[in-house]
């Protein structure tokens, strides 16, 4: 049940973290990634700006077209049998690569600069996860870095525990989490300036936000044009698109928003984070890692979030892959210390 915010504030002042509490350590300013939750800084005032009905329109398509492809791909698979290994590659490739992308790229790499690289890998996996159609990078990390800043409180682009008490207000906040907030434009001007500062001189991140609609393009077509060529028909084109497109970003998206609704309310927590992030074992497979959401809430700038033994993180093992390769390095990731200090008894 859904408590309300003033109420919230004290509930989570009871759970502030025990003094001597040692931090993750980050070459990046705390000011810049808003590593911890700041609820005592003053609020931002970028947040009233009313959404256009240009974005809520292109939004509703984002969200709705995907579904109804999805839903397509069901029904022809199961009525017509138009379903092969082809398709299910697509699918099941295409799910992997930009879910990594998300994970590993924008959120790991980019929001919490979790590691260092060369600017060709930074690229190839900020290319990777556009190709998601969770928009494009400079947007995301900066909705991102926002949401770490005020998690489950005033400010918050995407909590579900700000909506009131009751049970219809909780439902109300789950919707918001998972697709709602969609709706609020979090990513304007000022909340670009103002949390992605240092990303925007990044090679390639502001050229992408500029020119995003063809990245939107790409994720339908590439799937498309491999299996048009492999089955050499039109039909496997349409099926392409079908399957290794709008399923794949169905799935993708929904997944990808369960973290912001599903790991904030259900799960379990094993360190202080100053809101409500949860551990949820299901999401902690299906989102390559980052299901381990109360991990990552209380140790932001960790490259891994699966931090038991047990925690299947698949974006911490290609991390670790791309560091055995010399392809990373300043890999970060909580001490000993740390995680005993933030640990709940």
């Amino acid at each position: 049940m859904s408590i309300a915010p003033r109420e919230r504030q004290s509930a989570h002042d009871k759970r502030r973290q025990p003094a001597g509490m040692v931090e993750l350590k980050s070459p990046i300013p705390r000011e810049e990634l808003d590593e911890l939750p700041s609820h005592e800084r003053a609020m931002e005032t970028d947040t009233g700006n009313a959404a256009s009905w240009k974005h809520k329109a292109a939004i509703v398509g984002i969200v709705v077209v995907p579904m109804l492809g999805f839903i397509a791909a069901i029904v022809l698979a199961w009525q017509f049998g138009m379903m092969s290994p082809l398709y299910l590659g697509l699918l099941i490739g295409g799910w992997l690569l930009t879910g990594l992308g998300i994970t590993v790229g924008y959120h790991r790499m980019l929001t919490h600069r979790s590691f260092d690289t060369h600017n060709w890998v930074r690229l190839v996996w900020a290319n990777l996860g556009a190709l998601a159609i969770e928009g494009h990078p400079l947007a995301w990390c900066a909705v991102h870095r926002k949401h770490h800043q005020h998690s489950d409180h005033d400010g918050d682009p995407h909590s579900p525990h700000l909506h009131g008490e009751g049970w219809w207000n909780s439902i109300k906040g789950f919707c918001h989490a998972h697709t709602g907030w969609l709706l609020d434009e979090s990513w304007n001007d000022a909340t670009l300036r103002r949390y992605v500062p240092d990303l925007a001189d990044v090679p390639g991140m502001s050229f992408m936000g500029r020119h995003y609609l063809w990245w939107i393009v790409a994720s339908l077509v590439v799937p498309g044009l491999i299996a048009g060529l492999v089955t050499w028909s039109w039909l496997g084109f349409f099926l392409g698109i079908l399957w290794g497109g709008l399923a794949r970003i169905f799935l993708t998206h929904h997944v990808t928003w369960s973290i912001n609704s599903i790991c904030h309310i259900f799960g379990s927590q094993e360190y202080y984070s100053g809101d409500d992030s949860r551990n949820n074992l299901l999401f902690g497979i299906l989102s390559h890692g980052e299901g381990w959401h109360n991990n990552h809430h209380a140790f932001p700038t960790s490259a891994r979030h699966g931090l038991k033994w047990w925690q299947f993180d698949l974006s911490w093992l290609v991390i670790r892959l791309m560091a055995a390769t010399g392809l990373v390095w300043n890999v970060r990731t909580p001490s000993k210390r740390a995680l005993e200090s933030r640990q709940i008894r």
